[in-house]
């Protein structure tokens, strides 16, 4: 093969720099230092004081561990955890925010697995830690973070807190100088509720490319204010701590996620932008008249982590929240696929509008490719909205690998693409619309019964907050729908209610045969915990 003159042109100093995220922190720095970047209670940091308490946490941290040691943190949605996103990967260092609902024995194995060196960790949450570190093989350093907006009393005065520690470090401080944008820039663990969890490890380059994702799809503009209402912990918080630094928002930060504190803090900040699962948009939906307040701007909600309820979509826009549609999984740094909209549906009535917004959608414009097989032949599925496929996912927002577990990396990057494990059908114009978990498809009698679609039809149903639908072993059918209900105590809802409205508008045969009325378990970003109920029938 003959290489073009213009092939052989190297890179050089002047025309490459590995991508990095690290990188919209001094801009906004630079460009706009005074705007103000973090607002916690009564706190507030402006864009050069954060960037100025980043190279500090850097700083501190280069004094004491290596390039590429991993650094723990288990704190709530506050400014340290935010700045970590920046002062770890600043000091060459890999991040990994664990999720504040593990319990300390799967702590202690993420400390072991990840090799995490030093951890950050909330004071309320500093009794988990302690017992992790001690059942741990590691034993890192542990560090308290004092919040003086929550009255925590602890017995742990002689360790040292953040504000000390990165008093140590200094504000002229280089960050390190990124040589790959391959290098990690974070460790983000799975749940693991088939095992143990895995460990996905993100990249400088993908980081940086769903910042950007982030911003463009959503159309958001320059300074938009952005509350916390989604864990910062899962998945980098879909990588909006960049996002925000990108177009030099403010982050209004939020420890206690409730119908109240979202509405009082729109309010008091004139949020126009957040983030959650359906559960948050219940949240909403589901508030008191108390509770309630008018929004005075247009609010957009990024929604995901399970397909939303139409009926629910409905609801919130008819409260006047904008919703947007997002796809993905821990594997592709969080959102990767859009119900991007189209102008010509702005014709239709909100319960159309909901529909539409209930599909999944179509790739983020910084992933390269998704498509859906068929899991017996492997072929691509028609575009007929019937037949049903597996969602696979490829580009450079698809993670590394799974930590130390090349056989599981392998198995989920098989020919060449990213096996989700979600199952879906593709409509005519190339949106995909998610059916079910391949776990979750219900199989009765031969049949195949998707539980969404059961789920949404008693979400319908006006005082339903929440529904999950799983199999339960049948004699006769080998397994029958079961619906978990959690609703309204200011609604009268029976068994006979749901099922004669399920007999009204789903097959016979999808029609639940048994109807369980309760909370509904949760994990700490809003996910139905659906592993929990299938244990009721194990």
């Amino acid at each position: 093969m003959v290489i073009k003159s213009h092939n052989k042109i190297g890179k050089v100093e002047a025309n490459y720099t590995p991508l990095s995220p690290i990188s919209f922190l001094s801009k906004a720095a630079k460009i706009f230092p005074e705007k103000t970047s973090i607002i916690y209670e009564s706190q507030k940091f402006s864009w050069l004081e954060t960037y100025s308490r980043c190279k500090k946490l850097a700083s501190a941290l280069s004094n004491q561990f290596n390039n590429g040691d991993v650094i723990g943190f288990l704190a709530a949605n506050t400014p340290e955890l935010y700045e970590a996103h920046f002062g770890v990967p600043m000091a060459g260092m890999v991040l990994n925010a664990l999720n504040i609902r593990l319990d300390p024995e799967t702590i202690s194995y993420i400390i072991d697995h990840s090799e995490i060196k030093i951890i950050f960790a909330d004071d309320e949450f500093l009794e988990f830690v302690i017992k992790a570190i001690e059942i741990s093989e590691e034993k890192p350093k542990l560090i308290r973070i004092k919040d003086k907006f929550v009255d925590i009393i602890h017995d742990n005065d002689d360790l040292i807190d953040y504000e000390e520690f990165i008093s140590n470090g200094v504000e002229s401080f280089e960050p390190v100088k990124l040589i790959d944008e391959w290098d990690s820039i974070s460790i983000n663990y799975t749940s693991g509720t088939t095992g143990k969890p895995k460990g996905v490890v993100y990249h400088h380059r993908g980081a940086y490319l769903n910042a950007l994702g982030n911003a463009l799809e959503w159309e958001m503009n320059m300074h938009p204010v952005y509350l916390w209402t989604l864990p910062m912990f899962h998945c980098n918080g879909w990588c909006f701590p960049w996002t925000i630094a990108l177009r030099a928002g403010t982050n209004v930060c939020l420890r206690k996620v409730t119908a109240k504190n979202i509405y009082e803090k729109i309010s008091a900040h004139n949020i126009d932008h957040l983030c959650g699962a359906p559960t948050v948009l219940s949240f909403i939906t589901n508030a008191t008249k108390d509770e309630k307040k008018q929004l005075e701007n247009n609010v957009k909600i990024m929604t995901a982590a399970a397909p939303p309820p139409a009926k629910v979509l409905e609801d919130m826009s008819q409260l006047g929240f904008d919703i947007t549609h997002v796809y993905g999984l821990t594997e592709v740094y969080g959102p990767a696929v859009i119900c991007k909209w189209k102008h010509e549906w702005n014709i239709l009535n909100d319960a159309e509008k909901a529909d539409l917004k209930s599909r999944q959608g179509v790739p983020y414009v910084v992933q390269d490719d998704m498509k859906l097989v068929n899991v017996e032949t492997g072929k691509k599925v028609k575009k007929d909205e019937k037949e049903l496929g597996e969602v696979l996912l490829k580009g450079n927002i698809t993670m590394k690998g799974y930590l130390k577990d090349p056989v599981s990396t392998e198995k989920a990057f098989k020919d060449g693409w990213f096996k989700t494990g979600d199952l879906g059908v593709m409509y005519e114009d190339g949106y995909i619309q998610l059916k079910d978990r391949s776990k979750d498809i219900i199989i009765s009698g031969g049949e195949n019964i998707s539980s969404i679609e059961i789920e949404n039809c008693i979400h319908k149903i006006g005082g339903v907050i929440a529904c999950a639908v799983v199999a339960k072993p049948d004699e006769k059918w080998g397994e029958t729908p079961c619906a978990f209900v959690e609703v309204s105590n200011k609604v009268k809802i029976t068994e006979e209610i749901i099922l004669n409205f399920c007999k009204e508008n789903l097959a016979k045969f999808k029609v639940p045969k048994t109807i369980i009325f309760e909370e509904l378990p949760k994990t700490s970003t809003g996910k139905i915990q659906k592993v929990e109920l299938r244990k009721r029938f194990s």
